[in-house]
């Protein structure tokens, strides 16, 4: 094994006396768009990295954990998957996971910062998989509040993958209970909107438990799930949200009947993994049930 003072390492606080380094071993870009610091490494573990401010979005190697579990539990469970609308998703693997299903006659992705889009598109292919050329995309380089202000059409699953809400990120303006109702009133009956919610790890879900109790105002059913991310090196969870739909409550065995109909072979997301998907640890649970702030 190479000493590590032969490496440059790409270090992520979790906190301030916690970190996850990561060697480097190339780097593709790495500078400032109009919203945020980007950058494009390679690492030996992970591949290709995907970082934004200073905190890792996706890696080659796991990330089809990642986007796996953020569309295709509301996928599977949504009673319309015709239309379809992303807020975020740069990298285009989102995308790439709601076009595998034929059902899909259009997926719009609406992202702000166009120059994650160009980079993605050139140093990471292999996450968009061609999706951004798809007939069916319909790909905006924009304000997500701003499109679904000015248009009206209503979509069978909306998905949330944009950065954490804090202070300092582009995607702060979009988590309040008015653009919650936005967001609502642009899902069609029978719809689901799922969102990646931050970390379920014990010593750090506050910020989960915050944006779900804060949902819990504006549908009926709110549901927390979560699975290990390694490039993330915690527990990354998600929320999905609906008036008709407990997406908890899907049976296995149509989960994989869903999933005879995506095109491609899926790397983690079945009937098997749904469950455990959702099956929350006690000390979750508890603070999931218990009274905190809301935006």
């Amino acid at each position: 094994m190479p000493k590590t003072e032969n490496w440059q390492w790409y270090v992520e606080e979790s906190a301030p006396t916690e970190a996850h380094h990561h060697a480097i071993e190339n780097v593709y870009f790495s500078g400032r768009s109009d919203f945020q610091q980007v950058a494009v490494i390679s690492t030996p573990v992970f591949g290709k990295m995907l970082i934004l401010d200073g905190d890792t979005q996706s890696s080659q190697g796991d990330e089809k954990i990642y986007h796996e579990t953020l569309v295709h539990p509301a996928m599977a469970g949504a009673a319309d998957r015709s239309e379809v609308l992303i807020l975020g998703g740069g990298e285009g693997a989102t995308l790439r996971e709601v076009l595998r299903h034929p059902g899909v006659k259009r997926c719009t992705m609406v992202d702000i910062d166009g120059l994650v889009v160009d980079l993605s598109k050139k140093y990471l292919p292999e996450w968009a998989n061609g999706a951004f050329d798809e007939p069916r995309a319909n790909v905006v380089i924009g304000d997500a509040l701003a499109y679904m202000r000015e248009h009206d059409e209503r979509y069978g699953v909306i998905i949330s993958d944009l950065t954490e809400p804090l202070e300092d990120s582009p995607s702060n303006i979009l988590f309040n209970e008015n653009v919650f109702r936005l967001i609502k009133s642009r899902l069609a009956d029978g719809g689901v909107y799922v969102l990646q919610a931050s970390t379920a790890a014990f010593n750090n879900y506050s910020l989960h438990c915050k944006m779900s109790r804060t949902l819990r105002r504006h549908y009926k059913y709110v549901t927390s799930f979560f699975t290990f991310v390694p490039a993330f090196d915690t527990d990354w969870a998600f929320l999905a949200c609906s008036d008709t739909v407990d997406v908890a409550g899907l049976d296995p065995g149509a989960v994989d009947a869903y999933g005879k109909n995506l095109r491609g072979e899926s790397f983690f997301y079945d009937g098997q993994t749904h469950r455990r998907l959702f099956s929350l640890p006690l000390y979750l649970r508890r603070a999931l049930a218990a009274d905190g702030p809301v935006f």
